[in-house]
């Protein structure tokens, strides 16, 4: 039985702690729409998709209305489209990219991702195909969102695949002027069911249909921080769980809600406190209020790593199925104390890869140099791959080469992508070992049958 003062301490949260549902995601199964016939598939995907999820953005409206919770995102994952165009023949992808940006149009909803690869061991020929296609795929659409994952523990890390998009991100980026990097993510550990951009797909272990939701909420654990200052951290650790606890517990309910009312099985919640560019929803300031005093110095691993592992604690006992990425997002150019701490200097990329260690995803939003080499961005891709890989962890990079900027200009984006300084790479080359292509082999952890 709730009591008015969990009444009120909610309405607070959502008034004036920036607490929101970050997404209701749902996730279509699209294996039954390949055809030899490119066009053919493209019209199945259109159909699916639109008879499916043609409710999704009315009902996360009514959801809102009735129970006061904002919902930002309206969204759609698919399988990867790499798997459903296999059986077409044709020479190019994007018509696929094309039928989901008019189908996620048609339903009205924020993002559709899933124009995927996963290549962690290998490409078939239709996934070149597809990571071939996806500059000139987020060219001509707007709301579609592409990802691929270039390793995993059980494989390894793909480095053929690594050098292919090393080269695919700076065409992107220059064919976009940056705004196509923003949909495009590369993985580590991909899991099946995130219901968060740019990396969300519909596993091939889905079922047909599912919603999956993400929570937000950094605002809220920052304010419940306040009331601990200079309290020991076993303290600081179980006011953030806490504090996930009930964040967890408003996005069930509004999971269980909309599964119901979409008659869609409820997949899970993802924990992830995911920031944006306001003023109090950051997760750089979480980590301040623990006592630093920039976001990046000594001491930020540590909290952070506090950090990720209390809201997991807190939030897997609030809700019936737990999934996604789970933790605390660290995207530069959506939080506006990273945004900060770079245009400081103090937070630099080597320290943001020593936080992907302990974090969700890794080297997210990050704006570099509009010069710097595809063998650059490869190598930066292979390094995060690495620490997920070895660390059995889901690790991600979205790198934005700003073209025809240098280090100290700053990339506006809008809205929920925010703006990003853009932040210095090693000016050594990195040429010559990316250049060798090959498997790196999983590791150790890898041999656990």
């Amino acid at each position: 039985m709730l009591n008015k003062n969990d009444i009120l301490s909610t309405i607070e949260m959502i008034d004036q702690q920036h607490l929101d549902i970050r997404t209701i995601t749902m996730g279509i199964s699209l294996t039954d729409c390949a055809d030899a016939s490119a066009a053919r598939a493209c019209d199945k995907i259109y159909d699916k998709i639109t008879h499916y999820a043609k409710d999704l953005v009315s009902v996360g409206e009514a959801i809102e209305m009735e129970f006061g919770i904002p919902i930002v995102n309206k969204r759609i994952s698919v399988t990867p489209i790499a798997l459903v165009s296999a059986a077409s023949e044709t020479d190019s992808y994007v018509p696929f990219c094309k039928a989901l940006d008019r189908a996620a149009k048609t339903c009205g909803v924020d993002y559709i991702g899933g124009f995927s690869a996963l290549v962690q061991k290998g490409m078939t020929k239709a996934d070149e195909k597809l990571i071939r296609s996806i500059p000139e795929a987020l060219s001509e659409t707007d709301v579609v969102c592409s990802s691929v994952n270039i390793g995993s523990t059980k494989a390894g890390i793909n480095m053929d695949a690594v050098r292919l998009m090393g080269h695919v991100i700076r065409e992107t980026a220059e064919r976009t002027n940056g705004a196509g990097c923003c949909k495009l993510v590369v993985f580590c550990n991909a899991v099946d069911d995130n219901p968060f951009m740019a990396g969300a797909f519909h596993g091939i272990g889905e079922p047909e249909k599912v919603i999956n939701v993400g929570v937000s909420g950094p605002g809220v654990v920052y304010h419940a921080l306040q009331a601990v200052k200079g309290a020991p951290f076993d303290v600081v650790a179980e006011t953030v769980k806490k504090t996930a606890f009930r964040i967890t517990r408003m996005g069930q309910l509004v999971a269980q809600e909309a599964s119901k009312r979409l008659n869609t099985p409820f997949g899970i919640v993802d924990l992830s406190l995911a920031p944006t560019p306001a003023v109090g929803d950051s997760v750089a300031r979480i980590l301040e209020e623990m006592g630093l005093e920039t976001c990046g110095t000594h001491g930020t691993t540590a909290a952070l790593a506090l950090l990720n592992d209390a809201v997991k604690k807190g939030g897997v006992m609030a809700s019936s199925s737990v999934g996604g990425l789970s933790g605390a997002f660290i995207p530069v150019s959506e939080d506006e104390g990273m945004i900060a701490a770079a245009k400081a200097g103090v937070l630099t990329i080597d320290k943001l890869e020593a936080m992907t260690c302990v974090c969700s995803v890794g080297l997210d939003m990050i704006a570099v140099p509009g010069d710097t080499s595809a063998d650059t961005i490869a190598a930066i891709l292979a390094d995060e791959a690495a620490i997920g890989m070895v660390n059995s962890k889901t690790t991600a990079v979205r790198v934005l080469p700003a073209i025809g900027k240098s280090v100290g200009d700053t990339v506006e984006m809008g809205g929920l992508m925010g703006s990003a300084p853009v932040m210095p790479v090693h000016a050594a080359s990195s040429e010559a070992f990316i250049a060798r292509g090959g498997r790196i082999p999983a590791p150790m952890q890898s041999l656990k049958n």
